[in-house]
């Protein structure tokens, strides 16, 4: 369980087992309220590796792509330039 910080709650005081005290208001009693479930904004481990993982694959496709579209664009230029024995393109 994530460690609640008792600013956050508006509260006096918390543990680290996750119990939130309210006071002592009522009798001298010191009310204790369980924590549940606590919502994050951060995203969660599995959530933040399975998003590196698929911008991984993404950018490991988009580098096969590139490298394709480069191959061809430079087979493109070698036809059509025809060089020469003295290093001069033609046109």
């Amino acid at each position: 369980m994530p460690k609640v910080d008792a600013q956050d709650l508006r509260t006096n005081e918390t543990d680290d087992r996750g119990r939130i005290y309210l006071g002592t208001e009522y009798a001298n009693k010191r009310v204790t309220v369980a924590v549940v479930e606590v919502e994050s904004e951060r995203p969660d481990e599995d959530e933040l590796a399975a998003a590196y993982r698929e911008a991984s694959e993404s950018a490991d496709q988009l580098a096969a792509e590139w490298d394709g579209a480069s191959d061809e664009a430079w087979n493109a230029l070698d036809e059509r330039a025809m060089i020469p024995k003295y290093g001069v393109a033609m046109s």
